[in-house]
């Protein structure tokens, strides 16, 4: 990666960051794109560079942390491991230790449900969350043929069992571990 690029990916890691935090402290309707561009040390203009409106950089600020968590557990699943397998394996990692942040999972999944527009950007981000499993899922699957649905069939299903998971566990409590463990246990993908 270039420096250029470098630069820029961190000035919108700063701006996706400052968002996050700032919805955090002072709600959604008080995180305007000027509080957040003064809070990421921009100017207004630059925001709209990186980010089409205030939820597209909450949101991306409140998961993009959680992608790099979730692709550098699948990364590092052994290669003996199916595709499914791996994806278990992944998020029993991402378990692990997860009484010390559950406070800022529930808030923040809390605070993306709050707003229908920043839920709804959220969705968005989690096709990312998709694409990227897809893409360490695939080298896995046997017999995988060009244009083959089941990368991102078993990326969608993980990302739909995680979402499934966070909504029980608001409404009804439990483990959130063990929510998302039962759920992604169901998943079967030849």
């Amino acid at each position: 990666m270039s420096r250029s690029a470098r630069r820029r990916a961190a000035t919108r890691e700063r701006i996706a960051v400052a968002a996050a935090q700032l919805v955090a402290e002072v709600g959604l309707a008080g995180a305007t794109v000027d509080r957040i561009a003064d809070a990421a040390d921009i100017g207004r203009a630059t925001f709209f560079r990186y980010f089409n409106s205030k939820e597209d950089a909450v949101a991306e600020g409140v998961n993009a942390h959680w992608l790099g968590r979730i692709t550098i557990a699948l990364a590092a699943q052994p290669a003996g491991l199916t595709a499914t397998e791996a994806v278990l394996g992944a998020f029993h990692e991402l378990a692990l230790g997860f009484a010390e942040i559950e406070d800022q999972v529930r808030e923040l999944a809390t605070l993306t449900r709050s707003s229908e527009t920043l839920d709804a950007w959220t969705l968005h981000i989690y096709v990312r969350y998709e694409s990227a499993i897809a893409e360490l899922v695939a080298p896995r699957l046997p017999d995988l043929v060009s244009q083959d649905a089941r990368p991102r069939l078993l990326g969608a299903l993980a990302m739909a069992t995680v979402r499934i998971a966070l909504d029980d566990w608001l409404s009804h409590g439990g483990a959130l571990p063990d929510r998302v463990r039962a759920g992604l246990a169901a998943i079967t993908v030849a």
